[in-house]
């Protein structure tokens, strides 16, 4: 009787679901299949070929968003444009005119949904517009890469055999379009294209739009009252009058509104009128460390006698975002009402804007195993709200904001001054409409924690009070941040942050003794130590065999440009610290190491010093193409040794080193208090003799830091020693392992001669006795997890000696490197005797096959 019962129930709610869909009309469609082709090349015009009668021959088919050159390359038409210097050799003629989008859709139930606007949300940069047969808009009035575009096309569709065409044309010198800056080289077609979705909106007369949810917050952060803003748009030519109806999860509200033929208007419900707008005890939205990224879906229906006109749904965060200043003037933030370190690095999108969904997950999974909270965007918002609404999902922190692109002549094509190239009235005027366009597409996004409106330098006066004006209409949910570069606003006042470099090669040491430029104190909003070449399995990707060794042109091409267009400051400090490579595998293995202390110096050096300093932006976190600088994994999504070293310096919970003092200090990056800890605490010689240990009873309070003990100086005759620090519970297991080689020779370096990008190194820290290390035996078995896409990896140091810096790599059986590639650990030493098992995730059902390499390593395999 009850299973019969039980059968009876599910029915009734598998048949209320099913037409409780079916009343729920397809209210956005997204136009995605599309056919491309250069505008020189056809002959027919806009109108023309809008009509269903034409016949259009030899268009490449094409998926929007995509670039024209995304496209193309995607089509095959070039090959191997990343190798070598190719891209170098792709003609810019063709694409110094427009090319023609064409799309063929249909609109069923029309007679239900008669109302139909379309959507731009983004191209670059101007656009003929063409609809069953009528030009609906000309590049004259739509133009403006980060603007999002509308138009009623109601009177002009039907229910089959639609037809839009859009002539785009690429962004000339002086316009305010998307750019690479110094990065890499510049995409031949400028990016030009659809490079953003394009929709069309539908509805019955009443269209929804906008929607945003406001979150205030009593002192103790235990109830959130809410307030709903939407915009609603009587696309019809008589009055309505209607009900907004709003659902998030068990609280809902109605509200009455009325629209005179043509109207908008804003409808805001909030918890004065509506007490189920009030949240008890709410799931707040934490970043990476601090708990869970908790989210909330809102619903809402716009109802006309009783029918639904428009539906839309959005996801939303509940959280509390503060800006304040340090007693020393340094901006800093709170999350929740914690102050927080930010830990990030800088995004970039792919060259020609052609990333896919899957490629922004794993890119932000690598963020999250990081341990990184935050990505910067300078200038790049993502073909999609993938980026954002991943960010939301895993708890990473966005600082969103305008590019330095705009700021400099060389880049921006017409005249600078100290307020970058917006100086007339039009100018301002498109920026405006950036700015509000922007924030009104992406402001539910919890992770976004701050508006920047400016790079290096500071917004007009006046163009800087219009954007706080939209920001107070818009948004006010999140701080505002005139420049990320360290700027005095007659509006806004001091910036509080700092952009003083390093951009290029500078020892671990520097991050904690200076105190003048791009050191550990305040907020560093970009900065790193330069260059970081990849893995030999991504550098043979790029670089052809014959350019392989020596270091040429081909791989100076790879690099920056400007003051960054070689290796040549990097290879210096490589070959003075570590000895002169003679062959292209040596310069892998020992950058990978100098890769790895240098980041994990710098963003260690930000962590021992918190909250003096506020926060450190590592300049750059991915590569737009396949390169050699500013990069914690490649373009092809593999981890290079900064990577790891970041990874280990921004773990939960851990002992670090401060090269200008010689202290360890425990660093707790969780909101948790720890106690009955043991820090373990070892000094091996060259030869890996045991030459000082202590064990030191510890404990540390949430979100802080503390010193441990001191390093005393090192007097034994080796050159080269090995610092090993292991954290302990009261139950004696490992929470923590960190591991330093150093040189009793030091790093000098000449704060005198500093430059924006770069200060020199007057005397170089010797690590050349690393080339004679003791050799040491591993034995390596591969373990399987028990489920598709994990190993365990055990290894063991079965000789006397150090094994140093180990590196696995995971291949398919037929050598090709797998990536995206999630090891708990990489680039570790083993102590003596030590065993240590890692584990490793990937994507794929290949069989997989582990290689290890090391510095003084023989390696045996076990199956």
């Amino acid at each position: 009787m009850l299973y019969r019962m039980l059968l009876f129930v599910l029915s009734i709610l598998f048949f209320y679901n099913c037409h409780h869909f079916q009343a729920q009309p397809a209210h956005r469609l997204t136009l995605k299949n599309w056919q491309l082709k250069a505008a020189d090349s056809v002959q027919a015009s806009g109108q023309r070929m809008t009509q269903a009668d034409f016949n259009p021959q030899n268009w490449l088919p094409v998926r929007v968003p995509t670039t024209v050159m995304g496209a193309l390359l995607k089509a095959g038409r070039y090959q191997d444009i990343f190798v070598g210097m190719n891209l170098k050799k792709v003609p810019t003629k063709p694409f110094q005119n427009g090319w023609w989008y064409r799309c063929s859709f249909d609109l069923p139930d029309l007679k239900r949904l008669p109302k139909n606007v379309l959507r731009f949300n983004g191209l670059n940069y101007r656009a003929d517009v063409f609809l069953n047969g009528r030009q609906i808009a000309s590049k004259d009035s739509i133009f403006g890469a980060f603007r999002v575009f509308e138009m009623d096309i109601s009177s002009l569709v039907k229910e089959k055999n639609n037809v839009l065409a859009v002539c785009v044309y690429p962004p000339q010198a002086g316009d305010f379009t998307i750019g690479f800056v110094d990065w890499n080289p510049a995409p031949p077609d400028r990016n030009m294209g659809l490079w953003r979705p394009v929709e069309i909106r539908r509805a019955r007369n009443v269209l929804l739009k906008n929607p945003f949810v406001k979150t205030a917050f009593d002192s103790s952060l235990q109830t959130a009252r809410l307030t709903v803003q939407v915009t609603a748009c009587n696309l019809s030519d008589q009055p309505v009058s209607g009900v907004l109806e709003g659902t998030i999860e068990s609280h809902s509200f109605k509200k009455a509104f009325h629209l005179k033929a043509g109207e908008s208007a804003t409808i805001t419900v909030d918890a004065e009128e509506f007490p189920q707008l009030v949240f008890k005890r709410p799931r707040l939205w934490w970043p990476v460390h601090w708990g869970k990224a908790n989210l909330y879906d809102l619903e809402l229906l716009a109802k006309i006698e009783g029918q639904v006109s428009d539906a839309l749904q959005i996801r939303f965060g509940m959280r509390k975002i503060e800006s304040y200043f340090t007693d020393e003037g340094h901006r800093a933030f709170k999350i929740n009402g914690r102050k927080i370190l930010i830990q990030g690095a800088g995004w970039t999108d792919d060259l020609f804007l052609a990333q896919s969904a899957q490629n922004v997950r794993s890119q932000l999974r690598y963020v999250k195993e990081m341990g990184l909270n935050t990505i910067r965007l300078e200038g790049f918002w993502g073909n999609d709200q993938t980026l954002y609404d991943v960010c939301d999902s895993l708890g990473i922190l966005i600082m969103a904001g305008f590019s330095c692109q705009w700021e400099w002549e060389d880049y921006l094509g017409k005249a600078c001054d100290q307020f970058g190239g917006a100086r007339s009235a039009q100018d301002m005027d498109l920026l405006s409409a950036y700015w509000r366009d922007q924030i009104t597409l992406l402001r539910n996004h919890p992770s976004i924690f701050v508006w920047m409106a400016a790079s290096d330098m500071l917004p007009r006066p006046a163009l800087e009070k219009r954007y706080l004006r939209i920001l107070e209409q818009i948004d006010g949910t999140r701080p505002y941040l005139a420049s990320a570069a360290a700027r005095v606003s007659q509006v806004s006042g001091p910036t509080g942050v700092k952009m003083n470099g390093p951009y290029d090669y500078v020892p671990p040491r520097y991050w904690f003794e200076d105190r003048k430029y791009g050191g550990a104190f305040g907020f560093n909003t970009e900065t790193g130590p330069g260059p970081q070449p990849p893995p030999l399995s991504s550098l043979q990707k790029m670089i052809p065999a014959q350019h392989l060794w020596p270091i040429d042109s081909v791989w100076n091409y790879h690099c920056g440009r400007n003051e960054f267009n070689s290796l040549k400051r990097y290879q210096q400090a490589l070959n003075r610290r570590y000895g002169q490579p003679d062959h292209v595998n040596d310069f892998v293995r020992i950058a990978q190491a100098m890769n790895y202390e240098a980041m994990r110096a710098m963003f260690e050096a930000f962590a021992v010093n918190k909250f003096q300093a506020t926060g450190i932006i590592q300049w750059m976190l991915n590569s737009a193409w396949p390169e050699l600088y500013w990069q914690l994994y490649d373009y092809y999504l593999m981890p290079n040794g900064a990577f790891y070293g970041a990874k280990k310096a921004c773990d939960s919970l851990q002992l670090m080193y401060d090269y200008s003092n010689r202290t360890v200090f425990l660093n707790n990056n969780t909101l948790k208090a720890f106690s009955g800890l043991v820090a373990h605490i070892k000094l091996f010689d060259l030869q890996s003799k045991l030459v000082d240990e202590r064990q030191i009873q510890t404990a540390i309070a949430p979100n802080a830091v503390k010193a441990v003990t001191r390093i005393p100086e090192y007097e034994a005759p080796t050159p080269v020693y090995f610092l090993d620090l292991r954290l302990f519970d009261a139950r004696g297991r490992r929470l923590a392992a960190n591991f330093y080689w150093l040189s009793r020779k030091q790093d000098v370096l000449d704060y005198s001669n500093s430059t924006w990008f770069v200060t020199p190194i007057k005397q170089f820290a010797d690590f050349t006795a690393l080339n004679a290390l003791p050799a040491a035996t591993v034995k390596v078995k591969t373990i399987p997890a028990g489920d598709t896409g994990k190993l365990t990896v055990r290894l063991q140091n079965t000789s006397e000696h150090l094994a140093f810096m180990l590196y696995l790599e995971l291949q398919t059986d037929r050598g090709q490197t797998i990536t995206p590639v999630f090891w708990s650990d990489n680039y570790l030493s083993l102590l003596p005797g030590e065993q240590r098992e890692l584990t490793v995730r990937f994507a794929g059902k290949e069989k997989a096959v582990v290689k290890v390499n090391g510095w003084n390593t023989d390696l045996r395999y076990e199956n």
